[in-house]
C-alpha cells in the first residue's frame, strides 16, 4: 500500500454496480458481449485490488431482475459468459484466499449454473480473506418481497410474531443477512441511479460516481473512491 491510502481509512465493505460494459464495447465498435467479457476481466483484477487493500467485503452487481429483458441473444451470451466465469472465480479465490457468495434469487438459472456456484461457494467457504458477494437475478424489491414472504410464514408457523420486528430482525430474512452494510457505494459510467440495488442496504452508505465505464476501472480508479470515502463526515442522521 502506499503512503498516501497508510493514512486513510478503508472501507470495510465496497458495493460496486458495474455499468457501462456495453457502452464501452460500442464506442470501439465492438458487440456488446465483448463488453461483458472484459468487464469480467476487470471484475478478477478488483477483487485482487480489493484484497490488497484490505477491504473486507467486495460487493458487485453481476445481473439484475431487469436484465432479463434485453434480448435473447444478449442474456443467452451472459449466461454462456457466466458459466465460464465461475470457473475463472475459482481459481482466483483459491489463488486469493477469498470467500465467494452469491446474493439474489436462483431459481431461475438454469440447473448447471446453478450447481456452478454451489461449488463455488462450497470450495470456498473456508476462506479466511476479502468476501466477495456477487448479486446475480437480484433486485433490492424482489429481496424485500421475498424477505417478507418468508416472515409471514414464520408468522404462520408461530415462530415470529409483531412484537418480535425490529431492524435487526428484518434484516436477519434479507440475502445479506450475515454481511454488514457497505460503507461506500461505487458506480461507474457517470450514471446517477441505484438501479434497484440493496436499497435496504444502502440507506447510509456514502456515494462515488466514476466517469469510467467499467472495463477501465482499475486499482487507481478504486483509491480515488476512497480518498473520496475519506473526504466525507459521516453522521448516520446525528450531528457531530
Amino acid at each position: 500500500m502506499d503512503d498516501k491510502m497508510q493514512n486513510m481509512v478503508v472501507p470495510e465493505h465496497v458495493a460496486i454496480i458495474l455499468d457501462g460494459n456495453g457502452r464501452w464495447a460500442q464506442k470501439r465498435g465492438l458487440p456488446r458481449n465483448l463488453g461483458h467479457k472484459e468487464g469480467c476481466v476487470t471484475v478478477e483484477k478488483t477483487v485482487e485490488d480489493a484484497a490488497r487493500l484490505g477491504i473486507k467485503y467486495l460487493t458487485v452487481y453481476g445481473f439484475s431482475t431487469e436484465n432479463w429483458k434485453r434480448s435473447s441473444d444478449e442474456v443467452g451470451a451472459l449466461m454462456q459468459l457466466f458459466r465460464y466465469y465461475m470457473v475463472r472465480l475459482l481459481k482466483v479465490a483459491k489463488k486469493n484466499n477469498v470467500r465467494v457468495k452469491m446474493i439474489g434469487d436462483l431459481e431461475r438459472f438454469d440447473r448447471d449454473i446453478v450447481e456452478g456456484i454451489d461449488k463455488l461457494v462450497r470450495e470456498t467457504r473456508d476462506n479466511t480473506g476479502l468476501t466477495f458477494v456477487i448479486a446475480v437475478n437480484y433486485g433490492g424489491r424482489d429481496e424485500i418481497v421475498r424477505a417478507v414472504k418468508r416472515i409471514m410464514q414464520d408468522a404462520d408457523n408461530g415462530k415470529i410474531s409483531s412484537g418480535d420486528m425490529c431492524e435487526k430482525v428484518f434484516s436477519s430474512y434479507l440475502d445479506t443477512a450475515d454481511i454488514p452494510d457497505p460503507d461506500l457505494l461505487i458506480r461507474t459510467s457517470g450514471e446517477m441511479r441505484l438501479s434497484n440495488y440493496l436499497l435496504w442496504q444502502l440507506a447510509y452508505t456514502e456515494f462515488y460516481i466514476a466517469d469510467c465505464y467499467w472495463p477501465d476501472f482499475n486499482m487507481d480508479e478504486l483509491k480515488k473512491a476512497i480518498s473520496a470515502y475519506n473526504s466525507r463526515d459521516r453522521r448516520f442522521g446525528g450531528v457531530k
